[in-house]
């Protein structure tokens, strides 16, 4: 039998990563993950975690003006961004030092340095070769930024997250959660926000009403929406940059940053040279099991760039580490997998959206619309939005979705009732807790009408 120097060896220290070193090595397996800058992840150390931290603390903006509808005079607040980034990379500090505890209590030994595959069994670490009999591939993504002339000007969520001071005017190209949420926490801090887009309306691939009523909210906040737009260069023009568009339009700001995609963070692996494909993008091609096209290579996460979400990247790597070292096989189910916008209003959504259940049959569609208690003594004028897409005739809740406060925190329970495949009967049949938002979710009774019956009116 040949002799390896580990039993399984895991690329990239993110969050499915030390899930699935972790999970082995609970199960007696000998472990080691490479890494070449910090245990942690893209979602630790520059994406999830240091992001929402920014939304708490932009959202203290609103929660300040509220305040005065509630009784409360507050004299004196003044924001200071260097105090917030700093409390920020503390906290990430803290999240780091405990990654690499958890590793280390699990008794998975970190190997420092950049890793590169040299065959189905050697990776080669910063200069020196070790040997698995099972290589995990879990490195994430990057931002992707797109060749076109003065690119450099502009930055990334990365940058994002540690810019020195706040811009008075900032341009976010892009229309996707990662745009909608910096362009809350930044617009919420007081700067100038301009979201500029090639599609004609943001958040692509989520419900269409849903898109629609974020969109109206952003746009009350004096958030600008530019659709079908597309920036062709960008110039430095003294201290401000020059978007210039396909249109002939020239748009003046004092910081440009793009979030228009992630690419698989592939490069330089020796993928291609172990037998790994991947595909134009970059992305590993697995299957349901996570298996590469060399049978002791797999791969989990946003490298695969399937569903690149944080927890499925940990559901894939624990799922791994049951199938190969507790003789439990395992495969994920990447259906009615619940997800969330943090944008200010934040989104949660489960399940089909609307448009899919019309490609499979004819849903009926429940919808509430309506002014969340909070907001009716504060003043504040914005509208939460539910909706429910069930089946017909079998009433099974196909799709949940929400915009509005704490979203995210009521689909996450909406997501199991979803998941399990319970009815509107079933939604019927709960009692509500009341006063909340959540209750809405039990209390839509009548369908809406249906687009053909909506035209014929």
């Amino acid at each position: 039998m040949t002799q390896y120097d580990f039993d399984f060896l895991t690329i990239g220290a993110g969050s499915g990563g030390v899930a699935a070193s972790r999970r082995a090595a609970a199960y007696g397996a000998r472990v080691a993950v490479a890494e070449s800058v910090r245990v942690g992840g893209t979602c630790v150390l520059r994406g999830c975690v240091p992001k929402k931290l920014l939304v708490y603390g932009a959202h203290f903006a609103e929660d300040l003006r509220d305040a005065a509808g509630f009784g409360w005079t507050v004299t004196g607040a003044a924001f200071d961004w260097p105090t917030l980034i700093a409390a920020k990379d503390r906290e990430l500090d803290r999240l780091n030092g405990i990654y690499v505890k958890m590793l280390s209590d699990s008794k998975v030994r970190i190997l420092e340095g950049h890793a590169r595959l040299v065959d189905p069994h050697t990776v080669e670490i910063g200069g020196r070769r070790h040997t698995a009999r099972h290589i995990l591939v879990a490195v994430g993504g990057r931002p992707e930024l797109p060749a076109i002339p003065g690119i450099e000007h502009a930055i990334t969520s990365d940058q994002a997250l540690d810019l020195k001071a706040l811009p008075h005017r900032i341009v976010i190209v892009g229309g996707g959660y990662i745009a909608v949420e910096f362009a809350g926490i930044f617009h919420a801090l007081g700067v100038d926000v301009r979201i500029v887009i090639r599609a004609p309306m943001i958040l692509r691939g989520f419900d269409e009403e849903i898109r629609e009523h974020l969109t109206a909210e952003l746009t009350k906040k004096d958030i600008v929406i530019q659709p079908e737009t597309l920036i062709a260069r960008i110039a430095r023009h003294g201290d401000a940059l020059q978007l210039h568009t396909d249109t002939g339009q020239t748009i003046e700001t004092d910081a440009v940053m793009y979030a228009t995609g992630r690419r698989p963070n592939t490069d330089g692996l020796g993928l291609a040279e172990a037998g790994v494909h991947v595909n134009k993008r970059g992305a590993i091609m697995v299957d349901e099991w996570q298996r590469t096209t060399v049978p002791s290579v797999y791969a989990i996460g946003d490298v695969t760039d399937r569903l690149n979400l944080t927890p499925v990247a940990i559901a894939e790597g624990r799922a791994l580490a049951e199938t190969l070292f507790n003789d439990n096989p395992m495969k994920v189910d990447h259906i009615n997998v619940p997800s969330a916008v943090f944008s200010q209003p934040p989104v949660g959504t489960v399940g089909m959206s609307e448009a899919t259940a019309r490609m499979i049959g004819e849903p009926d569609i429940y919808r509430a619309v309506f002014r969340p208690m909070k907001n009716t003594i504060s003043g504040r004028d914005e509208r939460t939005m539910m909706k429910l897409v069930v089946e017909r005739p079998s009433g099974r809740v196909l799709g949940a979705h929400m915009v509005g406060p704490d979203a995210p925190e009521i689909i996450q329970g909406i997501a199991i009732a979803v998941r399990a495949g319970l009815t509107k009967a079933d939604f019927d049949r709960t009692i509500a807790i009341h006063p909340t938002a959540a209750e809405e979710f039990v209390l839509m009774r009548e369908p809406v009408k249906p687009p053909a019956a909506k035209a014929a009116e």
